[in-house]
């Protein structure tokens, strides 16, 4: 199919919520296993560079290796992304290798300042072998920088941005919490469309979740060549334990986005990273159906229908011995059995009490 048939059958289905074209899909309940998890030491140096804070993991199909982005905010080295080599079958998930990283350059060839950017996800263009890659801007009482979308080559030199929607700026009483900003993106379609999320309710939309109700996020629907096409509000669960000794110290939010399959613009993977002082992290992924949801693009939540979702998986149930910051996630090969294999990664916060952990999952 030719990639303008591929884009305008995608709009039908996100804009105009048209169902798309049936393909094969999990049943309620599917099965995921664990095949195997690495830990990567946290004192790991690699070309000069601290190896921590992965926020980000794409499977670059042209090279068969892994692209990760590491958010440090250009304090401890610039701000860049690494590849790295493992294995993931049958017999479980492989030694973890880094064989490459590169700075992330500004438009003018340089690297990025101190906290200028705060790198979250990176993506492969399937047309280009580009990366996308999502940077949550800031906000604090002197400085209201937006969140944005940018490309880099494989080099890491700067080849562009994409637009962002108004509702997603930063301004003094709306827009995006600090550090809560935009965190997911994905490719649908075929490469066609762009998809990216905010981690937490924006300013307007209310407020946080909390232990006893959810809030609301959004996902945001583009072309590749930039032009908004729609927003949807997604629902998130409630935080799922008080934190201690202190209350009020848990969050929940959006930390990835993964298309189901390269080609259904409407069936997205959401990961909600949960966090609470004292108790530890929940990990979930969810599958969410957006092609019956309003289109709230530049709108205000209202009563707006939100996209529906299934529960893929909760990481307490697969037997993993620790769960850390799990912030990636990326389909691997798929196995002889017919199984997907869903490659997670976590972010140590560049913390001596927390890990880089790799993990694998078998999803049926």
């Amino acid at each position: 199919m030719r990639r303008g048939q591929v884009l305008v059958g995608a709009i039908f289905a996100v804009v105009l919520g048209v169902p798309p074209a049936a393909t094969a899909a999990q049943e309620p309940g599917a099965g995921v296993r664990l095949l195997g998890e690495q830990v990567v030491p946290n004192d790991l140096q690699f070309h000069g560079t601290a190896v921590g804070g992965l926020s980000g993991i794409d499977f670059d199909s042209r090279t068969g290796d892994y692209v990760l982005i590491s958010d440090d905010r250009s304090e401890r080295n610039p701000a860049r992304f690494y590849t790295a080599r493992f294995g993931v079958d049958e017999n479980g998930l492989g030694p973890v290798t880094f064989i490459g990283t590169s700075p992330l350059r500004t438009a003018d060839g340089s690297n990025y300042g101190p906290k200028s950017v705060d790198p979250e996800e990176i993506r492969v263009d399937p047309w280009t072998g580009d990366y996308y890659w999502t940077q949550e801007g800031d906000r604090t009482d002197t400085v209201l920088a937006d969140p944005s979308v940018r490309i880099a080559r494989p080099d890491g030199a700067f080849a562009g941005e994409l637009p962002i929607p108004n509702n997603e700026r930063m301004q003094p009483n709306s827009g995006p919490r600090q550090n809560l900003a935009l965190e997911g993106a994905t490719f649908t379609a075929g490469g066609s469309l762009f998809v990216t999320s905010v981690e937490a309710p924006l300013l307007q939309d209310g407020p946080l979740a909390t232990t006893t109700a959810g809030a609301t996020s959004r996902l945001t629907v583009q072309a590749r060549s930039g032009q908004l096409l729609a927003q949807y509000a997604y629902p998130m669960e409630p935080v799922f334990a008080e934190s201690r000794p202190q209350p009020d110290l848990g969050m929940n939010g959006i930390a990835s986005i993964l298309a189901v399959d390269p080609v259904d613009p409407a069936k997205i993977l959401v990961l909600e990273r949960s966090f609470v002082f004292g108790v530890g992290n929940k990990i979930r992924i969810y599958e969410a159906d957006l092609s019956a949801a309003t289109n709230v693009l530049d709108a205000p939540l209202g009563n707006a229908r939100p996209v529906s979702k299934r529960l893929l998986v909760d990481l307490a149930d697969v037997g993993l011995r620790n769960i850390d910051n799990v912030e990636g996630m990326t389909w691997g090969p798929r196995l002889p059995s017919g199984e997907r294999t869903l490659v997670l990664v976590s972010d140590n916060n560049f913390a001596d009490n927390q890990i880089t952990q790799f993990i694998a999952l078998a999803v049926r």
